[in-house]
């Protein structure tokens, strides 16, 4: 033998050619001895009282009779159930109702009502497009100036107190007191100018109203 395989044999002494061998006698006895797997058998039907049967709807299927000893206690306490006279469920499978879906009630958008021009003189509030104009001229006003001048405008000669202000305008969950609304005025009375700061009038010690221009 060259060194090769000499070397071949020995470095792996743990690897054996193995050929299969067909029809081999141990082959057959263990066919002999296993068992053969048992055939795959549909469970049988359960029997049901024909009252039962009769009562369920297309369908509908009993699959499983259950005895008295795994039914609810409080159910067979409330149906008298006792040694007696013995009581046996049945396990009916039934298909599902199809639930007509419920209609959503979409509510209607809002309609917007058509642009139009600002008056020529006086103040202009557009709620909708949440503009405000002075003598046709567009004011800049940040979102609370705005809320604040929509709300006055909107209810002409009403004092409203600060408190009321507060809670329309900046809304309930806002932390402040009358001095927030006091500054809001005073901004927005710049804005509007010399000629309509003083529609927006002072209510001493209650708080402010809307006179528009005669």
């Amino acid at each position: 033998m060259s060194y090769a395989a000499t070397a071949a044999a020995t470095a792996t002494p743990h690897l054996r050619a193995v050929r299969a061998l067909s029809n081999h006698p141990l082959d057959a006895e263990y066919r002999r001895v296993a068992p053969a797997p048992a055939p795959m058998t549909r469970p049988a039907p359960v029997i049901a009282p024909e009252s039962l049967l009769a009562g369920l709807k297309d369908g509908a299927a009993v699959v499983a009779a259950l005895p008295q000893s795994v039914l609810p206690q409080g159910l067979l306490a409330q149906l008298g159930a006792g040694a007696n006279a013995p009581l046996v469920g049945y396990l009916v499978l039934v298909p599902a109702e199809k639930v007509a879906p419920v209609p959503v009630a979409v509510p209607a958008a809002a309609p917007v009502r058509p642009f139009t021009r600002p008056a020529e003189s006086g103040i202009s509030v557009d709620l909708d497009r949440r503009n405000a104009y002075v003598d046709g001229s567009l004011l800049d006003l940040t979102y609370l100036e705005f809320e604040l001048l929509a709300h006055l405008t909107e209810h002409p000669h009403r004092v409203h107190t600060r408190d009321q202000l507060v809670h329309t305008v900046w809304g309930y969950g806002h932390v402040g007191d009358g001095r927030t609304v006091d500054v809001h005025v005073a901004r927005l009375r710049r804005k509007l100018g010399a000629a309509y700061r003083d529609t927006i009038v002072t209510v001493r010690r209650v708080g402010y109203k809307y006179a528009p221009v005669a």
